[in-house]
């Protein structure tokens, strides 16, 4: 059985999607699991052994260059490798009409949600097959159930991402314990305030603990550095791609994370983590796996250090 999985974006909704690989290679052994994702987040199906190959698309940056040349040239790149398989199922778990018209360039079969619970309800009438999945259930929970209902099997028990990675050995790490603060997210009004980064970080120095700060873009790795001068032993870290990001989240005693997608990447690496909303509510969104992990605030509620300090302190045992 040779299977496509159509989730293309965002960083988070991709890693939410990765129980899905997990579940049809529990009941599907011999299953080969491909999946279409946006190239930016390619890295995140890679990390699974389950999945076989990663198709990438590229539609947020084409629909900036459509007038060039190199660009038509990769769409149709895309459609030779999305067509180069004949499958026996195509899902698409992204629910959205350009996710639904890929799937639906796919050769097999496709799957995806009905009309009253995709995100774009157009898009399910590209589907050979529709399902019904309440959107009151966690992104997590709709994923499998929906690939489940495709293929039919049940989507019982705890989510394995089925993802690991091996501790970082970076040279520029603290030489002591350190916990990754995951600090920049795509919304101003997701962020914890600096006040509170500043006095968490010295909280846990001054119990033999560094914080380390990684970030994106320049505008996120500026704030990180100007928290680490501020916080003694802590650590700002280099641009990082996704792998040494995921290497340098395993090494670390836990994860304090906003509202992003590596704070959910902290979590399926089952690493103790303590998530932060301030502006959305974390409730079918938020983290969700196995081992510790909480969500903490939401919508116009700001977490405070010394609640963030208390769960540290059980995640930390």
């Amino acid at each position: 059985m040779r299977i496509l999985i159509v989730k293309t974006s965002s960083l988070g909704d991709v890693i939410h999607n990765l129980p899905v690989v997990s579940d049809i290679r529990r009941h599907f052994p011999d299953a080969t699991v491909d999946w279409c994702v946006e190239d930016s987040f390619a890295a995140i199906p890679r990390l699974h052994p389950g999945v076989g190959k990663v198709i990438p698309v590229a539609v947020r940056r084409w629909r900036k260059n459509l007038f060039k040349a190199q660009v038509w040239r990769e769409i149709a790149e895309f459609r030779r490798d999305l067509q180069a398989m004949a499958y026996d199922a195509v899902v698409d778990t992204q629910g959205l009409l350009k996710s639904a018209l890929m799937a639906r360039q796919a050769q097999g079969p496709t799957s995806g949600y009905d009309a009253h619970s995709a995100r774009e309800p157009m898009a399910a009438r590209f589907y050979d097959r529709t399902f019904g999945v309440s959107r009151e259930l966690h992104a997590v929970v709709r994923n499998r159930r929906l690939a489940a209902a495709a293929l039919g099997y049940a989507a019982d028990g705890e989510p394995d991402y089925g993802i690991q990675a091996a501790p970082a050995g970076f040279g520029w790490l603290p030489h002591r314990p350190y916990v990754v603060f995951l600090t920049a997210t795509s919304r101003d009004d997701k962020l914890w305030p600096e006040a509170d980064w500043l006095a968490l970080g010295h909280q846990l120095n001054s119990q033999g603990i560094s914080a380390v700060l990684p970030g994106g873009n320049p505008v996120e790795r500026e704030r990180a550095s100007r928290l680490a001068a501020g916080i003694p032993g802590a650590v700002a870290a280099p641009a990082m791609n996704i792998p040494d990001l995921a290497a340098l989240l395993a090494g670390g005693r836990a994860a304090v994370g906003v509202d992003t997608g590596l704070t959910h990447l902290a979590v399926a690496l089952k690493v103790p983590t303590i998530a932060l909303y301030t502006a959305t509510d974390p409730g079918l969104t938020g983290v969700l796996g196995v081992g510790f992990h909480c969500n903490l605030g939401g919508k116009d509620q700001i977490p405070s250090p010394a609640a963030v300090l208390a769960e540290l302190q059980s995640a930390l045992g």
